[in-house]
């Protein structure tokens, strides 16, 4: 994707030995990139959101491997710092997934090889992020070319929270098939939930779209049952943080709703989402912890009080939407039902 028509990922390695990323806290307003040079660095900017998204989540965790085992390559450090990642967001499955990565790369190498090679296979995780996000996007175009040709007008789709690059090393879940629509001609437009209450939809989403030159419309988070009402969204593109074997869906707070309004009018909702988001040990989606941030997301907004200081608030980072109201999963293997036979068709290694 590019910045000022300039090509960027949202990771990538510096010369020094460090890794830089975009602080996505300070988007729309600045475009600002930091530098991370050790394991706490990295453990700091997972679990303050300056990345965020479950894929790019997982490659962060890995440069954070790769940083600490340049001070202490030991079996020791190596379980530590696992453990330090894996404290950051307990909600997304590809932490846990990168750092099980991580782990089986070094495990037999000996400590003076383990700097370097971490290094290297963060890369590859990095690359591999890439290329699966790529085909999540090609198999999920032809929804939206059919969704054109019935139409026969501008598409107009649906998103929620942020699944583009932004959330990945590049291209994105939800908006790669977006993105590959509208630079093969195909006429689209997205409303894009603001996302509240840390409002990806509206800082990070409308800002990636504006960089593509894509159409798009930011709502508030409650309107999207109403454009389906009316018959202004013909299908809903979302991400995933984790999906169960059984096809259940943890996505940010609000999915669901977006997920009954458009069982309610008829309007087709898909999932994105790469095989490293599968948690292949769960079947029922009420099993997946969601994360709880604090409530000050929710009553402040820029420094500035919303809600009476007397008032307690709760702050849920994700909810969970059920298989059954899940048109289908877009995966880099293909588009399948949101099932355990479904996902075991696309994943036989798994039966």
């Amino acid at each position: 994707m590019r910045v000022a028509g300039k090509p960027m990922r949202t990771i990538w390695p510096e010369p020094d030995g460090t890794v830089g990323i975009i602080d996505q806290t300070a988007l729309p307003h600045a475009f600002t990139t930091r530098r991370l040079g050790t394991l706490e660095e990295a453990a700091h900017a997972i679990r303050a959101m300056l990345v965020r998204g479950a894929p790019l989540i997982g490659v962060t965790a890995a440069y954070g491997v790769a940083l600490a085992m340049r001070v202490d390559p030991s079996d020791a450090a190596l379980e530590a710092a696992c453990r330090t990642l894996a404290a950051t967001r307990p909600t997304a499955v590809n932490l846990r997934w990168a750092l099980d990565q991580m782990r089986r790369a070094l495990a037999e190498a000996p400590p003076s090889e383990r700097a370097s090679l971490a290094w290297r296979r963060a890369g590859e995780l990095a690359d591999e992020d890439v290329r699966v996000n790529r085909a999540i996007g090609e198999h999920a175009l032809p929804l939206i070319a059919g969704a054109a040709r019935r139409v026969r007008r501008r598409v107009e789709i649906l998103t929620h929270c942020n699944a583009g690059w932004l959330a990945t090393v590049d291209w994105g879940t939800a908006l790669a098939p977006i993105y590959l629509a509208h630079d093969s001609g195909i006429d689209v437009h997205v409303w894009v939930d603001e996302t509240r209450p840390r409002n990806q939809g509206a800082s990070l989403t409308a800002w990636e779209l504006g960089q593509h030159g894509v159409p798009h419309t930011v709502i508030v988070d409650n309107a999207g049952g109403h454009l389906m009402q009316h018959g202004r969204v013909d299908l809903c593109i979302v991400g995933s943080d984790r999906t169960t074997a059984s096809g259940d869906v943890a996505n940010k707070i609000g999915t669901y709703l977006k997920a009954l309004a458009a069982y309610d009018n008829g309007v087709p909702f898909y999932v994105t989402l790469p095989s490293s988001t599968i948690d292949w040990s769960l079947r029922d989606g009420r099993e997946i912890p969601i994360e709880e941030r604090d409530s000050s997301e929710v009553t402040h907004l820029g420094g500035v009080r919303l809600t009476p200081a007397d008032s307690p608030a709760a702050n849920w980072a994700f909810d969970v939407t059920p298989a059954r109201l899940v048109t289908a999963l877009v995966t880099e293997r293909g588009i399948c039902p949101a099932s355990e036979g479904g996902l075991r068709r696309l994943f036989p290694e798994r039966r």
